[in-house]
């Protein structure tokens, strides 16, 4: 494919190594490499949260902004990612994103109740950006990630007075939606005329991700199954009908991975390096984690993981109904956590924790080292979703020869094989499915995956397969390359 020389702005509100909270931050940067890596000339914008300035490298003199919904003292502040050096502007309103707490939640850990001027207003100053107002170039195409960055496809439309860029939205996750009072659309200026209005309510209030899906020019979504998944109402969460409306336009793309960062070969996080056909340096990063961790040092007790957030969408609650059962079975068995969610089941577990020590580990600090010796060092990773966009967990696993067990949808499905008799005998297996949402389902999947672990020959093979498995970015990019180009022709064929 002959790649012409776009000039694609691609906004998120957060981006690794600046700001992360999940996989959107992964994913942002990682598209954001390989694009660059394609020749697209691609920009990254998030807001400027404190860390975010912090890490920044070769910041140019900052522009001021205009006042943005009442909002004034505002810079743009461009420069380049520390690690990848791709061009990245950030929207800095300090009253706005630099006021204490984390990227969504405030200091007392309650969801930020200014969430919607806080996003609205990055869209606002990042359309404007975009249509090359501030002396920069103009933009042929805006990337936008999720529900933060939903009002920027009906602003470019809203805001231009000639052409404006086509525009992109990717869905990773349906079920947050950006929701806020209808009586709050005057104070977000938007521009809607009154007919226009229908297009961004949902059951009573406004929607940003709504109006992310009704107004961009084509829309993607984090995997293949779930693109066919949210057209049904189990799955759509009250916007299945504007998903069938505009299935035409919607198209599944696989998630990819930085086997830069992401491999157990190249890690500076973990005790040895390893390799599929190396793989003492995996059973020296076992041990090396249950000194860690202060697990009973043993080579042979199956070490089950948890990496990710304690939410029902993850059946952290059937995880919690599990594990003493798991634990009971055999004496040897082991489990470690490393995830933020529900206070609750964060207390339930860290309650699990003291009750079994040697056996279990938890913590609620999560960091990216102890994410990489983990995988390292587990054997299998426990990873049941009631709905799952993609999920970047089992696509680390698998590289690190750690076997996903997991509930198949969503990314799931499209990306662990289940070892059936068929797929083991193939040498294609690369992890288990279990199909319900209940305790027993989950252990009847851990089971069966610890059968296996005792039968050295057939565990042999499902990490060679599982590490053989190729999750770069490249050919996600050259697939969100086509939208992109089929974008830009609808914009010239209707303009």
């Amino acid at each position: 494919m002959t790649t012409p020389a776009l000039r694609v702005l691609l906004c998120a509100s957060e981006i690794f190594p600046l700001a992360k909270t999940g996989g959107l931050a992964d994913a942002s940067a990682a598209l954001a490499a390989a694009l660059d890596g394609l020749g697209v000339k691609v920009h990254l914008l998030m807001p400027a949260y404190g860390p975010a300035i912090d890490q920044v490298v070769d910041l140019a003199p900052p522009v001021a902004l205009p006042d943005i919904m009442g909002h004034s003292g505002g810079l743009l502040l461009s420069g380049k990612t520390p690690d990848t050096g791709i061009p990245i502007t950030l929207i800095d309103y300090p009253q706005l994103y630099r006021d204490g707490g984390g990227l969504y939640l405030d200091a007392d850990g309650h969801e930020r109740p200014n969430n919607p001027q806080r996003f609205a207003v990055m869209a606002h100053a990042a359309c404007r950006f975009a249509l090359g107002e501030f002396e920069n170039d103009r933009f042929d195409l805006v990337h936008c990630n999720d529900w933060h960055t939903g009002l920027l496809p009906l602003l470019l439309k809203t805001r231009a007075v000639d052409e404006y860029p086509a525009s992109v939205f990717t869905i990773h996750n349906m079920a947050f939606q950006g929701l806020c009072p209808m009586d709050l659309l005057p104070e977000l200026d938007l521009g809607l005329a009154p007919d226009q209005l229908g297009r961004v309510e949902y059951y009573g209030q406004a929607s940003f991700l709504k109006a992310g899906l009704e107004f961009a020019d084509e829309l993607t979504a984090v995997s293949p199954r779930y693109a066919d998944e949210i057209q049904t109402e189990e799955f759509g969460f009250g916007l299945e009908g504007v998903m069938q409306a505009r299935s035409d336009h919607l198209t599944g793309i696989l998630n990819g991975i930085d086997r830069s960062v992401w491999s157990p070969s190249v890690s500076p996080w973990i005790h040895a390096h390893f390799d599929q056909d190396h793989m003492q340096g995996k059973a020296a990063c076992k041990l090396a984690l249950q000194r860690e961790l202060g697990l009973v040092e043993n080579p042979n007790a199956p070490l089950m993981i948890f990496i990710g957030r304690l939410t029902w969408q993850k059946m952290a609650d059937v995880l919690l109904e599990a594990l003493p059962h798991y634990l009971a079975l055999e004496p040897d068995r082991q489990f470690a956590l490393l995830g933020t969610g529900e206070i609750a089941l964060e207390e339930a577990f860290y309650r699990m924790a003291s009750e079994h020590v040697g056996r279990v580990w938890v913590s609620h600090a999560y960091s990216e080292e102890c994410a990489h010796r983990m995988h390292a060092g587990g054997d299998f990773l426990i990873h049941g979703s009631r709905f799952e966009p993609c999920g970047l967990t089992q696509l680390y696993a698998m590289q690190f020869g750690t076997i996903p067990i997991v509930r198949p949808v969503g990314g799931l499905a499209d990306t662990v094989v289940d070892a059936t008799p068929g797929t083991l005998a193939a040498g294609t297996a690369t992890g288990i499915h279990f199909a319900g949402t209940g305790a027993e389902d989950m252990l009847a999947g851990i089971n069966r995956t610890i059968a296996l672990y005792r039968c050295p020959d057939a565990w042999r093979s499902l990490q060679r397969a599982a590490m053989q498995t190729d999750f770069s970015w490249d050919t996600s990019a050259r697939a969100y390359l086509s939208v992109y180009l089929r974008a830009l022709s609808a914009r010239r064929l209707s303009d």
